[in-house]
């Protein structure tokens, strides 16, 4: 009986490795994300955010679809671009500025119905649930 204990040991360890540590874990998925301001000032376009996966974010910007993945743990943050369409509004101006932001950020905060994207040279993205 005693030689299968390092057995179940070895299975709750690999377990525990393999846990999603990303934001999505941390109350970041199922949900959308309506992008309310950065650095206090109200965002005048309409942007979404959605955590597809554990390490993959869609943002429906003012023009495109962008999609990016995040590998590092909460509450950090790393978005690597991945894709993104390519159309033309009228908006694109703030859609260069989010773009800009989304890809200065570092850290993650997500509190009940606020996600927070900052990072520590005084960016601040404020994000409200949708639903």
């Amino acid at each position: 009986m005693f030689k299968f204990i390092p057995l179940l040991i070895l299975a709750a360890l690999t377990n525990l490795c393999s846990r999603n540590e990303t934001a999505w874990a941390y109350g970041g998925a199922d949900r959308l994300w309506d992008l309310q301001e950065i650095n206090g000032v109200p965002f005048p376009a309409t942007t979404t955010l959605s955590f597809l996966d554990a390490e993959t974010i869609a943002i429906q910007g003012p023009c495109n679809r962008i999609t990016a993945s995040n590998t590092v743990p909460y509450p950090w943050v790393t978005l690597t671009i991945i894709s993104s369409t390519k159309m033309f509004c009228p908006d694109l101006q703030y859609e260069k500025s989010l773009t800009n932001a989304l890809i200065r950020t570092t850290i993650i905060e997500i509190l009940d119905d606020v996600m927070i994207l900052s990072n520590t040279e005084n960016l601040n993205m404020v994000f409200i649930a949708a639903d």
